[in-house]
């Protein structure tokens, strides 16, 4: 499945009337909707860029321990974003649901949470270069011989959200699908026997293995799609968005990016 559903709540119509007449938090006003791109104009003149997160989804945006300091891979390199454009960061706390709805009411200027790269989404709002990568991969029970590449799941069953990429692919290859609301029912079914085998992003599982040590589970094949996750901005904010994509360029070539990744992956996703 993708790391976080798309979703665009019904309410942006009267969100949007709310903010007008308390001016939002977002530093990226009307600049776009003026034919003029004052995106990254009207940031560094704030001296901040505000970046939406949900700040409960571990190990990208969360307080460790429920009552710390916001922090999380997304936060790591969104502050490290910031201090490439001169400006500082900061975050709002949002549910995911709104959190579409709100970047287009201007609560803030981006979105850093994961946001998965698809077509509809390219097509609704900028989207930088992506600073997560994951494969996808065949997840299987340790004991099974049977399954060591995405051809082997032809006849199988797995178990798989039915709006993902990773239910398409499996169906391609052949497998029967059993449909699920999301990783932690896979993982369930295919514990029980009632699956052969998962299909998910790598980052997923790695991240699952890792804080559930025994689980008895394990990756069985790599495949050469992947999920790749992007800051997002509202459409027509090109000069933020080209300015960011810059400062990435910067993170990559000079390490930041992999060693965050492996700080809290202990892999490098960042590419």
């Amino acid at each position: 499945m993708n790391r976080r559903s798309f979703g665009l709540v019904g309410l942006l119509a009267a969100a949007s009337i709310a903010l007008a007449a308390c001016g939002g938090t977002g530093t990226t006003g009307s600049g776009t909707d003026s034919g003029t791109d004052t995106s990254l104009s009207q940031v560094k003149d704030a001296g901040e860029i505000v970046f939406a997160t949900e700040g409960t989804y571990k190990p990208f945006s969360f307080h460790e321990g429920g009552a710390g300091d916001l922090t999380g891979y997304d936060v790591e390199v969104a502050t490290a974003v910031a201090a490439k454009l001169g400006v500082k960061a900061k975050f709002e706390e949002t549910q995911f649901d709104s959190i579409f709805a709100g970047l287009e009411a201007k609560r803030f200027d981006a979105i850093a949470n994961q946001v998965t790269v698809n077509p509809t989404r390219q097509e609704k709002y900028e989207l930088s270069t992506p600073y997560t990568v994951s494969r996808g991969v065949v997840v299987t029970k340790e004991d099974n011989a049977d399954i060591s590449s995405i051809a082997d799941l032809k006849g199988k069953t797995t178990a798989q959200s039915l709006t993902s990429n990773w239910y398409t692919l499996a169906t391609e290859s052949g497998a029967n699908v059993e449909a699920v609301e999301g990783w932690a029912q896979s993982v369930t079914l295919l514990k029980d026997d009632r699956v052969d085998a998962i299909v998910n992003d790598k980052l997923t599982v790695v991240d699952y293995l890792k804080t559930n040590p025994g689980s008895g589970l394990k990756i069985s094949a790599t495949t050469e799609e992947s999920s790749d996750s992007s800051f997002a901005f509202r459409k027509g904010a090109k000069a933020l968005n080209d300015a960011v994509n810059t400062a990435l360029a910067d993170l990559a070539a000079d390490g930041t990016l992999t060693t965050l990744s492996e700080k809290y992956f202990d892999e490098d996703f960042s590419k």
